[in-house]
């Protein structure tokens, strides 16, 4: 081989490539079988330096896409308190407004037959006949006081007293939640079977593992298949401890054995989940007292709460099942479940108006992030919101 002839551009090799295609064709046959490609030599000085990012580098762009992402995320989540409100309420106010525009759109003049369809008009709203009687008293005295008499001035007085009278409700009301200064704070969930109790533990004790606090969870509703379970997968998806017991165990020792855990563990709340068989079962009852002395024999001056949970949906029933529980046990406050599935959000009022219970919680979604803590200003300028734009 002479000198030069290393320079010389040598034949280039092709290689046959052969291209698999489906079986069938619309033609029958394939365009192309087989397709030559060409090998592609090196070329003496003609190297090209290729700068490769630094390992540091990637690790950084990754963290801050990573961060990004995360706070886009929070911020779809952390939806804000009154938006997420006005979200849960859409059927409730939908359902008001309908029944108000259908009501006022028969409107003649202020007589006792007015007043009459008003008090049939409030009880379809699920306000109950004993607070549709008093406020329709009330707002019988608060139009002739007021002398309205043209359909938008009655209509701005009657809407005005509904949203007082709910807001007013809560002046007196203990609706926030009692901590013990130092030791684990027990909270009994208590309520018939189908309200979302073990659901709004999950939801619970995530809002408050999230706001700093040490959670555990006692799983005392040893009689409901599934129970158990239920609240062991809500304890695996937050990161949050859950005492058990085998299934039929007596529920007594599966909450002395959660106030032990969260005593030695110093935790900060025990949340329980209890048995919700038929609310006038007086072996129910009997369980709920046993627990609360047990309870208070491990932790004689803490505080408790016990929260019924009402399922928003049931209307009227669940007032009943408050009446009866409320005779039962020491109930301090309502959770108000399922807002977001039913248009009779208005079931607050008889709650608080009858009862005197303070809603302390309402449940507005599926989402481990929908429930809140319930004010009554923001509730009724949710509610009322369109009707007192309309009565303007």
């Amino acid at each position: 081989m002479g000198l030069f002839d290393f320079f010389k551009k040598k034949p280039t090799k092709t290689i046959a490539v052969e291209i698999l295609y489906p079986s069938s064709w619309e033609n029958g046959m394939p365009p192309v079988k087989v397709v030559a490609i060409e090998i592609l030599q090196p070329t003496p000085g003609k190297a090209v330096d290729i700068a490769l990012p630094k390992v540091d580098t990637l690790e950084t762009e990754t963290e801050t896409e990573t961060e990004t992402e995360t706070e886009t995320e929070t911020e779809t989540e952390t939806e804000n308190a009154s938006e997420k409100l006005d979200t849960g309420l859409k059927k409730t106010k939908k359902t008001w407004s309908e029944r108000w525009n259908a009501f006022m759109a028969n409107f003649r003049s202020v007589d006792e037959d007015f007043f009459d369809d008003l008090e049939e008009t409030l009880i379809g709203a699920d306000v109950g006949a004993q607070t549709a009687m008093q406020l329709t008293d009330e707002l019988r005295d608060e139009v002739k006081l007021q002398n309205a008499k043209s359909k938008q001035d009655v209509s701005k007085v009657i809407v005005d007293k509904l949203v007082d009278l709910y807001r007013s409700q809560g002046v007196n009301e203990d609706a926030s939640m009692h901590f013990a200064p130092e030791g684990p704070t027990v909270i009994l969930l208590v309520g018939v079977n189908g309200v979302g109790k073990t659901t709004t533990i999950g939801k619970l004790s995530a809002y408050y593992k999230n706001a700093g606090k040490k959670v555990v969870l006692a799983a005392a509703d040893t009689f409901r298949a599934g129970a158990t379970e239920q609240l062991v997968a809500w304890g695996e998806r937050n990161d949050i401890p859950v005492i058990t017991g085998s299934s039929k165990a007596d529920p007594a020792s599966v909450v002395f054995d959660g106030v032990k855990t969260a005593i030695d563990t110093q935790a900060d709340i025990l949340f329980v989940d209890t048995a919700g068989r038929l609310q006038n079962n007086v072996n129910l009852m009997q369980e709920l007292s046993k627990m609360k002395r047990i309870i208070t024999r491990e932790l004689p001056n803490e505080p408790q709460e016990v929260l019924l949970t009402l399922d928003a949906t049931t209307g009227q029933n669940a007032v009943q099942q408050a009446k009866l529980f409320k005779d039962s046990t020491d109930v301090t406050g309502i959770v108000l479940t399922k807002l977001d599935g039913t248009a009779k959000g208005g079931i607050i009022l008889p709650i608080r108006n009858e009862l005197h219970l303070p809603v302390k919680w309402v449940g507005l979604g599926e989402k481990v992030t929908d429930i809140q803590p319930f004010e009554a200003n923001d509730f009724a300028k949710s509610l009322f919101g369109s009707l007192l734009t309309e009565s303007k």
